[in-house]
């Protein structure tokens, strides 16, 4: 597997090492002792599968109590990945970073605790699974309003996006609960 540091420090790109052939592929997509040698020693708790169709937007999603990590792959169709830095002492603190995570690509994203996440799906269906570090606590989730400027994110967007009432009644950054 091939591991790359982000513009956000902790935020990790996992590239996996993919056995394919006529029948199909193989893929390890996690491995204890590998991550915890890249330097990503998680113990998960919790899967979670989500669909969504073209133009669905999710996010920016984090718990302010009950911080998750989260390692997020795409594994139907194809999505724009989105991390944002809340950690408020950090030298990239309001930055974000997004890329293509996709069935084709099998790339992987590490989001440690502490960042807000959230996706916008680029195909007809796109397939989206993440295992996390702590529980879903509805009480403690918040929502970071994706089109804030002062986030001056790029979605590659044709058009309005589909927007959960919660994710289109996002905080502002300015605004928003952020890690100490």
């Amino acid at each position: 597997m091939r591991v790359s540091a982000t513009d956000l420090a902790g935020v990790t790109l996992i590239e996996p090492k993919v056995f394919g052939d006529d029948r199909g592929f193989f893929m390890e997509s996690w491995n204890a002792r590998t991550f915890a040698a890249a330097g990503i020693d998680a113990a998960f708790v919790q899967d979670n599968h989500s669909r969504s169709r073209k133009g669905v937007l999710r996010g920016l999603h984090y718990q302010i109590e009950h911080a998750q990590g989260k390692l997020v792959r795409c594994v139907a169709g194809e999505v724009f990945d989105v991390v944002v830095d809340l950690r408020q002492g950090s030298p990239t603190f309001g930055r974000s970073i997004g890329l293509t995570l996709s069935a084709q690509n099998q790339r992987m994203l590490w989001v440690p605790p502490g960042f807000a996440h959230g996706f916008l799906a680029m195909s007809d269906l796109a397939d989206f699974l993440y295992k996390t570090t702590d529980y879903w606590y509805p009480e403690h989730e918040r929502t970071l309003l994706w089109n804030d400027s002062a986030l001056g994110i790029a979605w590659p967007l044709s058009g309005a996006p589909i927007l959960a009432a919660k994710d289109a009644a996002g905080t502002p950054l300015a605004a928003a609960d952020v890690y100490d």
